[in-house]
């Protein structure tokens, strides 16, 4: 990507930042709908409307310094509430509701490709304009592969961590449940170590070759 400046970052990643984390929520409360439980229907959080999903740390003051001060972007929402009590089968309900959110976020990173591929035509044919179109597509295609590993990782409280627990034995989900109190800070480490990139770079250039090829990229 070009070297912008940080009004140009914020102008290029906006967009793609706010549908990938109020899409990957509402994935989250659509799938649970579709399942029995109305929480988040009740609630209106069934809305691409961002300001219902947003917050204020999550969805703002991260991204914004992890652009000033560059490395991989990545946030989050408001989690949308679910009650596994609705559910007619609690662990694999919980888990179908769970990777709801990352597969959300890998049609968007297609969806985002395709925007970027329009785009480089048109630039291709001498429309300039459309650089910043191919600059939002590509960030759509980063952020959407972040959050869909991100999520991925098994640690409570990211969707890796019910995908797990829906198929661990009764008796190790609640040994595994007692991690989650450690999670937030469990990942606060392997960011501020570096661990955390070297965990998610591989499977994120691994998804944007596979994309890259299948769009001709």
């Amino acid at each position: 990507m070009l070297d912008l400046n940080i009004i140009q970052k914020i102008a290029v990643w906006a967009l793609p930042v706010l549908f990938a984390i109020t899409v990957h929520e509402v994935a989250h409360g659509w799938v649970a709908l579709k399942l029995g439980d109305k929480t988040a229907l009740m609630l209106g959080r069934l809305t691409l409307n961002p300001l219902k999903h947003i917050d204020m740390v999550g969805t703002v003051i991260v991204p914004l310094v992890l652009l000033t001060f560059g490395g991989f972007i990545f946030g989050w929402a408001k989690p949308v509430p679910i009650n596994p009590q609705n559910f007619k089968h609690k662990k694999r309900d919980m888990a179908l509701v769970s990777i709801a959110g990352p597969l959300a976020n890998f049609i968007m990173a297609i969806i985002w490709a395709g925007i970027t591929k329009l785009g480089l035509i048109l630039l291709n044919n001498g429309m300039s304009a459309a650089l910043p179109v191919v600059l939002m597509g590509q960030a759509g295609i980063s952020i959407n592969l972040v959050l869909m590993v991100l999520n991925l990782i098994p640690i409570p409280p990211l969707d890796g961590s019910h995908i797990i627990a829906a198929i661990l034995p009764g008796r190790w989900v609640y040994y595994y449940d007692r991690i989650a109190p450690y999670g937030f800070f469990i990942l606060l480490f392997l960011l501020i170590t570096g661990m955390l990139s070297f965990i998610l770079w591989p499977p994120i250039m691994a998804l944007q070759r596979l994309i890259a090829t299948l769009l001709g990229l």
